[in-house]
Parts: structure tokens; C-alpha cells; sequence
């Protein structure tokens, strides 16, 4: 079996961020989301792995290599534009071939990886497998309608959805799929859509068959669900401080990188710091997430990611709920006049007390 990683998508949900880097590259627990999904490749006894990249081309290839850390055989397949998850088996043909395999979402999180569901495929051997969790908003995703545990209907985003079963971002195939990839057409968004691809096998007389995911399932592309699955993997860390303690309190599970310093602060978990951060005189609340070479002076912080090289110092209030970019000042400032100074890109969202 292979595998086929889609990391092509723009990533709008999550600007600013992701003005300057790919989606499936921003941290949840310090960790590339990217990397979650090819780690679960290899745990699955996948490792000849396909990587669909678009305009973050060199960002992903930087990132991943040849895949040869994480015990993978990775090959970067390009797609000239996200024209839809059909468009992106169809443009792999070539590389997946004859193999059964299994699609991933590069921007999704599953709790359970996707072994016991690589297992189930084979035992049952469909010509395709689709994972569904039940959600409270389902016109936002694609949805799977079932009859005595049949798939019979799959629509994309229905404005009155008739069920609350959502596809999650993997899915299992046999190469019986690409003859319905290729008699689909584009949708009204201009996209070939893997839901009308799965219909098409269905309408086929194929055998789909639906496993519903019983572990937390997170498609990490809005805000809201990437604090989400920050918390989710911070909640199964383990207690490791590599750093230097000075005069703080670390309560409850916290890892903290090499060479960081931490003094006069009271850390409460799970939380994770990352290595050459500078911390001091600031309280950091559970599930907060600081990568490499972060700087905190006077600050509160809880329920946050703050990505590298960024400073934060004498805020006046707790920061919360909240996603930092790279290099990133975040200051009160003591010049006068007493006035709000700031320097913002595009699609920012910045609240004021």
C-alpha cells in the first residue's frame, strides 16, 4: 500500500500565517502538523509515500527532505493550481499505479493514526473505505448519508444537510477510483470534488464502505481548531526540562528545550517551550505552545501558539486563545504620547481591551 499526502492548499482560513508559510507546516505542540500525518504513514507500514505540493513547493520539501528521517521513500508530485482532492488522485496515477492507497489531508490530526483503519481495508478489502465523524455543523464539510450501514449518498458542503456524519481527511482506495475521477467534472467552486468521485463509484456498484471515528478527528484550518488541537496533544505530554530553572515553579507536565532560561516564572501545564528561549517574570497557563528562541519578559500567556524568534513583554492583560507568527513584537511601549502603534499585514485580527 502507498500514500498520498495533499499539502497544496493556500491555507486562507489561517492568514496572516500563512502569508509566509504553508499551512500544513504552522505547530500544534511544537510539531509541524505535516509531520503528525507521515508519522502516522510509517506507523501504519506505509512507507513509499506521495506528497501532492503546490505554490509551498520548496517550503514542504525543505521540511520533509526525502523522508528518509522518518523512515519514509517520499516523492513530491506538483499541482499547478487546488483544483479539488479528485484533481490530486488523478495527478498521482502515474505514481500510485496499481497500489491500493491512502489519501491524507496534510492539514489533519487523528488521535488514533490510521493503522487500525490501513488493517481494516485490508481485511475487508473494499474498493474503498471512508472515515465519518459525527459533527455539529455539518453544511461547513462534506456528508455521508447511510442506509443499513451502506454509504448511498456523499454531497459536499450541503446547504440542508441530511445527516451530521462528516468525511474526515483520509480516505482508502483501490485504483477502481481513478475511472471515477476521471468521468467527474468540476463543481460550481471549479474544483473535481472527492465526494462526487466516491458517488460516481457508488453509483457504480462498487463497495464503499463507512468506518466511524470513535477518537477526536481535527482538520486544523481554521483558528479555532488549531488552538483545539493544541490542546489535544499538549493534554498527552510528558514531563521533560532540558532548560535551566531559575528561581520558577513548573507545575504539572512541561517540557522545556535545551538552552532555554527560565527565571522567576510560574509555568502551569501542559506546556511545551521550546530550545533558546528566554523567559522572565511571566506566568504561562496550560496549553500554551512556544517554539524555539521565543522571548517573554512581564507577560501572561495561556492557551496560545507562539511561533519562533517572536518577542512578547509588559503586556497589561493575559494573553489568550491566540496564534503568533514568526518574528513577531508584541511590546507595551512607555513613548509618548500614550497612543496604540502598530505595524499589521493583511488579513490580521488584533483585539483591543
Amino acid at each position: 500500500m502507498k500514500g498520498l499526502v495533499l499539502s497544496g492548499g493556500a491555507g486562507t482560513r489561517l492568514r496572516p500565517i500563512t502569508h509566509t508559510s504553508a499551512k500544513q507546516l504552522v505547530p500544534v505542540a511544537n510539531k509541524p502538523v505535516l509531520l503528525y500525518g507521515l508519522e502516522a504513514m510509517r506507523a501504519a507500514g506505509i512507507d513509499d509515500v506521495g506528497i501532492v505540493v503546490g505554490e509551498t513547493r520548496a517550503e514542504i520539501e525543505a521540511a520533509v527532505g526525502d523522508g528518509s528521517r522518518f523512515g519514509l521513500r517520499v516523492t513530491y508530485l506538483p499541482q499547478e493550481a487546488p483544483l479539488g482532492l479528485a484533481h490530486a488522485v488523478l495527478i498521482a496515477e502515474e505514481f500510485l499505479g496499481d497500489s491500493p492507497f491512502v489519501m491524507y489531508l496534510g492539514d489533519n490530526l487523528l488521535k488514533e493514526g490510521i493503522a487500525p483503519f490501513v488493517r481494516a481495508f485490508e481485511r475487508s478489502e473494499p474498493d474503498a473505505l471512508i472515515l465519518l465523524q459525527r459533527v455539529k455543523d455539518p453544511s461547513e464539510y462534506g456528508i455521508a448519508e447511510l442506509q443499513d450501514g451502506r454509504v448511498v449518498q456523499l454531497v459536499e458542503k450541503p446547504a440542508e444537510p441530511r445527516s451530521d456524519l462528516a468525511l474526515v481527511g483520509v480516505y482508502l482506495f483501490t485504483p477502481a477510483v481513478f475511472a471515477s475521477v476521471k468521468a467527474i467534472t468540476p463543481s460550481a467552486r471549479g474544483e473535481l470534488e472527492i465526494t462526487d468521485a466516491i458517488q460516481h463509484m457508488i453509483d457504480r456498484g462498487l463497495r464503499v464502505e463507512p468506518h466511524t471515528v470513535t477518537g477526536w478527528w481535527k482538520d486544523t484550518g481554521k483558528l479555532e481548531d488549531m488552538l483545539e488541537a493544541n490542546r489535544l496533544i499538549l493534554g498527552t505530554i510528558e514531563r521533560d526540562v532540558r532548560g535551566e530553572i531559575v528561581e520558577s515553579t513548573l507545575e504539572g507536565p512541561v517540557q522545556v528545550g535545551e538552552g532555554s532560561l527560565i527565571e522567576r516564572c510560574t509555568v502551569r501545564g501542559p506546556v511545551v517551550i521550546g530550545a533558546g528561549c528566554r523567559l522572565s517574570d511571566t506566568f504561562v497557563g496550560p496549553y500554551t505552545a512556544i517554539s524555539d528562541r521565543v522571548v517573554v519578559e512581564h507577560a501572561e500567556i495561556e492557551n496560545s501558539i507562539i511561533l519562533e524568534n517572536s518577542r512578547i513583554c509588559r503586556l497589561g492583560a493575559r494573553m489568550s486563545d491566540s496564534l503568533i507568527g514568526r518574528d513577531c513584537v508584541i511590546a507595551h511601549s512607555e513613548a509618548l504620547p500614550v497612543a496604540y502603534r502598530f505595524m499589521v499585514g493583511d488579513s490580521s485580527q488584533i483585539g483591543i481591551l
